[in-house]
């Protein structure tokens, strides 16, 4: 009957070409909308490692002056030096990296490559197991090259490219600034979205390109991007290592809720003991969100986004209204047709099957002028200057979602014609005709 019932509807919606496209048109209108920015929401609010996200953790104190405090204020949002140290030498969870965003300048030893500048990362040995890089040569760098300053990077698949060719470049030297590095790992493909270990910097864009260890950048005064928030006029002076400016990310991968208990309990006692040295002034205020619940925190998805989606999704309603009227307008005109069949002997539901069997035709058919629409609203989303435009790209579960999507909108919008198609009298129909 299925089979029968898409002739029927093929033949039908033929009869009016202009009536159909105009349902097309207004369920594929709505479609396009309401998967664009669904898409782009995607993007911008999805787990960024969704294998380890319930396990990474950013610890936070606050050991900002006692002025213009507000009980109920949330904590410093990065850490001082001596209290990255201090955390990431007590080793109280399963891994910790302490990191901060920075810039440095390549010298390739081809004469046929100018130097050029990438975006660095300066953090720990434990950063790359904690956040599950992926490798294609080679590996990170160990603790002890942490506390030995050791001369190591790791590089980029982008950059190894562009330097060595792509091809095994792990013992090779890569002059950076002034000082040459010897290569221990090159990444292989590998950019969560978002960046969600360091939010001061861009939060969508490319991904750094080397990393070294912090000791090491620190030493050779590499130069470092993100926030500085200090207080009690350390304006001037040495910042980075000063008590009083907050730089630095930390990061802890605690395996089990009674080890997030632990290390919340630590950061509590390290609280009170920093107080006792004349530190801390503020009472403790101790914070230990996971990756979902700091983005939560961060508001990183922009709240346009969000207004969008719901505005067109409301648009995606009017359409859904347009389109009832427009199927409820062409089912009506053939009452005659629906009067015969139920004279010889067609029940309702056969009826509200076929109508239903047309309105879900119209929603195929709008799904592929919607996706069509929503590729172009995607390739506009990606002209735009914001940093997450480039990855705003239609994926195969949102190809199913368009279709799916457009067929239940198209079925949503047949249920009241088809049930009114129904209510037909045969008698009365006949004998008017």
């Amino acid at each position: 009957m299925f089979r029968y019932y898409a002739w029927l509807a093929a033949r039908s919606l033929r009869k009016n070409p202009a009536l159909t496209a105009l349902m097309v048109l207004a369920i594929g209108l709505g479609i396009g909308a309401s998967i664009t920015t669904l898409t782009v929401l995607r993007v911008l609010s999805g787990d960024p490692i969704p294998a380890k996200s319930a396990q990474l953790f950013y610890p936070q104190v606050d050991p900002r002056s006692i002025n213009d405090y507000h009980p109920g204020e949330a904590p410093a949002e990065q850490v001082t030096y001596p209290d990255g140290m201090n955390l990431l030498k007590a080793k109280r969870a399963d891994r910790q990296a302490l990191m901060t965003g920075g810039g440095a300048v390549v010298l390739p030893d081809s004469a046929a490559i100018d130097p050029f500048s990438v975006d660095a990362r300066y953090t720990t040995a434990d950063f790359f197991a904690m956040f599950d890089v992926p490798f294609q040569y080679g590996g990170g760098w160990k603790a002890t090259d942490d506390d030995a300053h050791a001369r190591d990077v790791v590089i980029s698949k982008s950059l190894n490219q562009k330097v060595f060719s792509g091809g095994n470049s792990v013992g090779k030297t890569l002059r950076i600034q002034s000082t040459d590095f010897r290569v221990v790992g090159v990444l292989d493909n590998w950019r969560p979205t978002p960046h969600f270990y360091d939010l001061n910097s861009a939060r969508y864009s490319d991904y750094e390109e080397i990393f070294l260890p912090l000791s090491t950048a620190m030493e050779l005064e590499f130069g470092r991007n993100g926030s500085m928030d200090c207080w009690d006029n350390t304006a001037d002076g040495d910042q980075v290592h000063s008590p009083n400016c907050s730089w630095l990310q930390f990061w802890v991968e605690l395996d089990s809720p009674d080890k997030v208990k632990a290390y919340k309990a630590f950061l509590n006692n390290y609280s009170d003991e920093q107080r006792s040295q004349g530190r801390f002034p503020r009472p403790n205020n101790v914070r230990l969100p996971n990756v979902m619940q700091w983005l939560d925190d961060q508001k990183v998805v922009p709240s346009d986004v969000r207004l969008q989606v719901w505005l067109s999704f409301g648009f995606l309603a009017v359409c859904l209204v347009n389109t009832i009227g427009l199927m409820l307008a062409k089912f009506l005109r053939r009452n005659g047709e629906i009067a015969v069949r139920r004279a010889i002997g067609a029940p309702r539901r056969e009826i509200f099957a076929q109508f239903l069997v047309e309105a879900g035709a119209v929603g195929v058919a709008g799904a592929v002028i919607g996706l069509l629409l929503a590729l172009l609203g995607l390739w506009g989303v990606r002209q735009q200057a914001a940093d997450y435009a480039s990855l705003a790209h239609i994926d195969p579960t949102m190809l199913l979602m368009t279709l799916l999507l457009a067929v239940i909108t198209a079925l949503l919008s047949g249920l009241l014609p088809a049930w009114r198609a129904c209510q037909v009298t045969p008698a009365l129909q006949l004998k008017s005709d």
